[in-house]
């Protein structure tokens, strides 16, 4: 018996149009702050694959999710697939301090 090869190339077309930008960080859900962390402001998270983006794609998301005239400052990752896609486990949070 032989295997229809037409959902083999649909699914290799589809995830060539998707391309590298489908593992590009992206912002989602900021947690709030743990107990006994000190509250810098607002906070913005960001997906992202550590093995594919860069530490300055990651800083560039979440400034760009931060007002204007404050500093996306990291507070810390973690990897807890909540609201991190398996492709961009990785959830940077950081705090839209106020620029000095």
């Amino acid at each position: 018996m032989r295997i229809p090869h037409t959902p083999i190339v649909a699914i290799a077309v589809a995830l060539a149009l998707t391309g590298c930008s489908a593992l590009d960080p992206y912002a989602t859900a900021a947690p709030s702050p743990r107990p006994g962390e000190a509250d810098q402001g607002p906070r913005v998270a960001v997906c992202y694959d550590t093995l594919v983006s860069t530490l300055d794609q990651v800083q560039t998301v979440a400034q760009q999710e931060c007002e204007p005239n404050t500093l996306a400052t990291p507070v810390r990752t973690d990897w807890y697939l909540q609201y991190c896609p398996l492709l961009l486990p990785a959830r940077a949070t950081f705090a839209c301090s106020p620029k000095k």
